[in-house]
């Protein structure tokens, strides 16, 4: 029986002859994986990082970076942007929120989005900031653009997992969960999208803290989840849209993770999220699967989408961006155009669609 294998990222040059003595073939995704993450994470004069006037949103920021940017668009853009803290994260960095939109009026209706709830996938902060870029460099031009930031607030949250994500920097490039310490186990961090309090640690959630899908002790247990909980909690009832960054997988997922069930209004979300992808395809030909996480990725308990949903927020997502598997949580930088690209096209649409009434 021959055995089809893909040996991604690295696997060591001393495996390939025992796989070919037992004839099972094989194919090498990434050559040097080494060399893809320092692509990535290496210091190099081009990249002019730290030039806030000339910020460079094709390659991936530190989180340093990100925040020294999130502060400079907050003095300069203060007419569309108001920067604030929602926390502090286990190992005390702030929890920085960005506020965007036109104070046009008291009230308004708003859209939350955040990215980086899982430290390694780093395309998620790249569209945050992005997404920023073109709203206030297109505002003035785009009528729909215009549209959106007068008559909605956005929040947006670059980094959800700080203290992850700085880890995912400086020591271990596929670090997915938050930094916070076990006191019985050796192992760090908690599954920040296992720790809602939506069918806790049910279904495709750990209890192991040595897991990556470990769902932490009890709900809300981490910091930065507790934090953004907590906002949105208090803002449920202006928020209506939930919009949360995540990848690999080329999909856009909405309720329910945790079980196989039709949620109430189906049909609206149903249409929004057929609209948005119909819109990201139509940039590069890039078709993503849509439909209830459950059925369409795989079950899992105590996700933040779930949670929001169920705390009465009507259009809960979470978009797995590019790409499906050949370069996995190191998308080079070259597809953080593309992919934020016809990502925004999606988004837009979704914002586009809660401006109007549906039935």
């Amino acid at each position: 029986m021959v055995t089809d294998v893909r040996v991604p990222q690295n696997t060591s040059r001393s495996l390939l002859p025992y796989l070919q003595q037992a004839n099972i073939q094989y194919m090498i995704l990434i050559s040097d994986l080494q060399k893809a993450i320092e692509n990535q994470t290496g210091l190099r004069s081009y990249r002019n990082r730290r030039s806030l006037s000339a910020y460079n949103y094709e390659v991936y920021h530190s989180l340093e970076e990100i925040q020294g940017w999130m502060h400079h668009l907050n003095k300069t853009h203060s007419d569309l942007v108001h920067m604030f803290s929602v926390g502090t994260s286990y190992e005390g960095r702030p929890l920085f929120v960005l506020k965007l939109g036109k104070r046009s009026r008291p009230y308004k209706k708003a859209v939350w989005i955040d990215c980086g709830i899982h430290a390694r996938e780093w395309i998620g902060p790249a569209f945050c900031q992005w997404f920023v870029k073109e709203a206030l460099q297109t505002y003035q031009t785009d009528p729909a653009m215009r549209k959106m930031l007068t008559q909605l607030y956005f929040y947006i949250m670059p980094v959800f997992n700080v203290d992850g994500y700085h880890f995912s920097w400086t020591n271990d490039r596929f670090w997915r969960k938050t930094r916070s310490k076990n006191t019985r186990f050796p192992c760090h961090g908690v599954d920040a999208n296992r720790n809602w309090k939506v069918k806790w640690c049910d279904e495709g959630a750990s209890f192991h803290p040595c897991d990556d899908t470990y769902c932490g002790p009890f709900p809300e247990s981490e910091p930065e989840v507790k934090a953004v909980a907590h906002f949105l909690r208090k803002h449920r009832k202006q928020i209506k849209a939930y919009l949360s960054f995540h990848a690999y997988a080329q999909m856009l997922l909405y309720p329910y993770s945790y079980k196989y069930a039709t949620i109430p209004n189906f049909s609206c979300v149903e249409s929004a999220a057929y609209n948005a992808v119909n819109a990201l395809q139509s940039a590069y030909g890039i078709r993503y699967r849509y439909g209830p996480a459950s059925s369409t990725l795989y079950v899992s308990s105590g996700s933040s989408m779930d949670w929001a949903y169920k705390n009465g927020i009507p259009y809960a997502f979470a978009f797995e961006l590019r790409d499906t598997g050949h370069f996995g949580f190191l998308l080079p930088e070259m597809l953080i155009k593309p992919t934020c690209t016809e990502t925004m096209l999606a988004v837009k649409n979704i914002t586009l669609h809660l401006l109007k009434k549906c039935h």
